[in-house]
């Protein structure tokens, strides 16, 4: 059965490939209907060929390969693609993909060859599926963002009270120390969705210059690492 399955298949990619006439003899050309699929033409032969699942095929790349992602190619009425290849984060085995709970703005998946690789945007950014990029919110134009889980595990909730910087003007994006773990600290985008963040191993969040610091710097987290060090 499944031999006369790929008999069929075969028989069906040859006669498409014998409707398309190939422009040159030689070369890859564009399908006109379906983005995903082209076509490689020797000495005026064509045969059918299809991108990697979430890539789609590019007529101006100069490239060897011209199968790239949907947002950096203009398929104007090539409008078909493929069936999908879903996975577990992936929509398709390729591409960069929204995370699957739509309040969850600032952070994607990167897949290839149908693995996910968890990617968070930088801090106030949103996730953009149309440019493949992290934006700001307003240009993303994401709805819902943030309104699921306004108050961490821990209790933490973005204080109401505006903060301000040393030139008087609001932050955006204002910071706040953990109360316990000097290694951490939070961040409220846009003053309200609060995310708990982490300086890099051997530095502790100042709270007075809003970053990460040596800890001799921070009073009360000038010891922080040396229980660790003295651990055997």
């Amino acid at each position: 059965m499944t031999r006369v399955c790929l008999v069929v298949v075969l028989a069906i990619a040859a006669v498409a490939s014998g409707a398309f006439k190939c422009p040159k003899d030689n070369g890859e050309f564009e399908d006109p209907v379906q983005c995903d699929m082209y076509y490689k033409c020797i000495d005026g032969v064509a045969t059918q060929m299809l991108c990697p699942d979430g890539l789609v095929f590019d007529p101006f790349n100069r490239k060897i390969n011209k199968c790239d992602h949907i947002f950096n190619v203009e398929c104007g009425d090539r409008l078909e693609l493929q069936p999908p290849q879903p996975s577990k984060n992936c929509p398709r085995r390729n591409g960069f993909f929204a995370h699957p709970d739509p309040s969850v703005c600032d952070v994607f998946y990167n897949c290839i060859d149908g693995e996910s690789i968890k990617i968070p945007c930088t801090t106030g950014l949103h996730f953009d599926e149309y440019t493949g990029t992290c934006v700001w919110p307003d240009s993303a134009g994401r709805q819902g963002c943030g309104k699921v889980g306004n108050k961490l595990a821990d209790g933490f909730e973005c204080p109401k009270e505006v903060q301000h910087d040393n030139r008087d003007m609001p932050v955006d994006h204002p910071k706040y120390a953990h109360p316990e773990d000097c290694q951490k600290f939070y961040i409220c985008l846009s003053g309200v969705t609060p995310r708990e963040q982490g300086c890099s191993e051997g530095t502790v969040y100042n709270d007075v210059l809003q970053k990460c610091d040596d800890p001799k710097n921070v009073p009360g987290c000038e010891d922080w690492y040396k229980e660790d060090a003295a651990k055997p």
